[in-house]
């Protein structure tokens, strides 16, 4: 009899995948075809990677991937960055319950974030009695030993861990596209910003091995030519590892994997990009000219409030060195209009910020109160005012950006074609280095490729262009 006990985790999930397609073949012939199954995705691009590791272990256990939520077996990877996300969830497990109704075999998984509330959890067991499982973001490596609990057991299954410090390695991931993947990096924050809830529910941080990385991404690499490493703080990587190491200096170790065409990056926090990361960007030859670094507010006061740890002549001069640089350098951001005690002068600061610093482009948010974050007890913005100022800001951004994106106009440049353009099947939609989108004529042979395209025609944030 085998010991499970005794296996290290990665074993254990493989055995636990063996048993989980014993049950899954056993469905199969009582439904007489292969059972399908929809992994739904809210969020991020972290909640995506989660996505693509759930999908890896449901193929390899027999289940047939649908976009058709109407399946054997639905999955709801959550979000929990703002109230509305959760409101998104349950209306969708509506849904789901009529689908269950006509379906006795079929089984509803809850995931992610969102299941690191314990209100959430409550909220479930009681008004939601028909999902079948539950789990969090902690315990994610252990879904093929709860795929099992969930054909094993009768009733609800909740398995949802506070904190973690286990990152478990050489699991099945399958990729959404084959040309591009996203790699974690670390999992996890430590920032605590008083608007968020992603170090509530992500726990602290934690590093993974260079040496894992560096193996992940020489896998990827035979069909792939961009990669993007991905943690709530990429800054922070490698501060709590045995042997310690800077991003800057991983950058370095992905940059010489050979095959590898373009790296990217999400998310760089202002207040700790060191100037070793900015000298590795100016001197590669891989890492893509985009750097998102997040702004939040252009106002000191209000960067307090939100404990971001920097203020905004420091943001501004961190700027200016990565314009001086690395000219060609594309920086996008994020900012949150109508936080908490915000005044019109505060809202003057942040476009003052923006002017100065001149962004590609930037995501623009109302603030949403979310619960259980400090800023959620501080004294609200009234709305009309918040809608006055973000439209303000929202003008600056678009004036901005159309000057910088317009500065590529009649350049050839490296794009890598990554679909059909959704509203014209006769062109393609690629990405230069810089993250703007071009689109041109084009057909499906093209899609995971980097062409030459001439830039001809520049509509705000992306450009029309041919093949040279």
């Amino acid at each position: 009899m085998t010991n499970v006990t005794q296996m290290n985790e990665t074993d254990r999930q493989y055995y636990f995948m063996e048993k989980a397609s014993g049950h899954v073949a056993k469905l199969g012939e009582e439904l007489g075809r292969r059972p399908t199954c929809c992994v739904t995705t809210f969020g991020c691009q972290m909640n995506a990677r989660d996505s693509e590791k759930l999908v890896g272990i449901l193929e390899k256990v027999g289940y047939e991937i649908i976009e058709d939520e109407n399946a054997d077996f639905v999955i709801y990877n959550t979000c929990t960055v703002r109230d509305n996300a959760n409101q998104r969830v349950y209306g969708r497990l509506g849904v789901l319950n009529g689908y269950k109704r006509k379906n006795p075999h079929m089984k509803i998984a809850l995931c992610g974030c969102m299941m690191q509330e314990p209100t959430v959890i409550e909220k479930i067991k009681n008004s939601y009695r028909f999902v079948d499982l539950i789990f969090g973001t902690h315990n994610i490596f252990k879904f093929a030993e709860l795929l099992c609990s969930l054909f094993e057991n009768e009733g609800m299954v909740i398995d949802i861990w506070k904190d973690t410090d286990k990152i478990v390695e050489d699991l099945p991931v399958e990729r959404k596209y084959s040309f591009k993947s996203g790699i974690n990096i670390m999992f996890g924050c430590n920032n605590f910003c008083s608007y968020c809830i992603v170090p509530y529910v992500r726990g602290r941080e934690r590093s993974r091995n260079p040496k894992d990385i560096i193996r992940e991404i020489e896998g990827l690499v035979a069909d792939g030519v961009e990669i993007m490493l991905l943690g709530q703080n990429v800054n922070s990587y490698g501060k709590n590892l045995e042997e310690p190491i800077t991003f800057a200096q991983l950058l370095q170790e992905v940059e010489r994997i050979e095959g590898l065409e373009r790296i990217r990056f999400m998310t760089s926090h202002p207040k700790d990009l060191s100037d070793e990361l900015i000298e590795v960007m100016k001197h590669s030859k891989k890492i893509c000219r985009h750097l998102h670094l997040p702004l939040q507010s252009g106002s000191t006061k209000i960067l307090t409030a939100m404990n971001r740890r920097y203020t905004k002549e420091q943001y501004l001069e961190l700027a200016e060195k990565i314009r001086k640089e690395i000219p060609d350098m594309a920086i996008t951001t994020d900012i949150i209009v109508g936080f908490p005690g915000e005044t019109k002068e505060d809202v003057d600061e942040t476009i003052d910020v923006i002017r100065r610093v001149k962004y590609d482009n930037a995501f623009t948010f109302i603030y949403s109160k979310r619960t259980g974050t400090p800023a959620a007890a501080m004294e609200q913005v009234p709305e009309e005012l918040v809608k006055e100022q973000f439209d303000r800001v929202l003008k600056t951004v678009q004036e901005t950006a159309r000057e910088q994106v317009s500065r590529y106009q009649g350049q050839i440049c490296d794009v890598l074609v990554e679909e059909i353009n959704e509203n014209d099947s006769s062109l393609v939609t690629g990405r230069m280095s810089n993250n703007t989108l071009v689109h041109f004529p084009g057909d499906a042979s093209l899609v995971g490729k980097l062409v030459n395209v001439s830039l001809d025609e520049c509509h705000g944030f992306y450009y029309m262009g041919h093949m040279v």
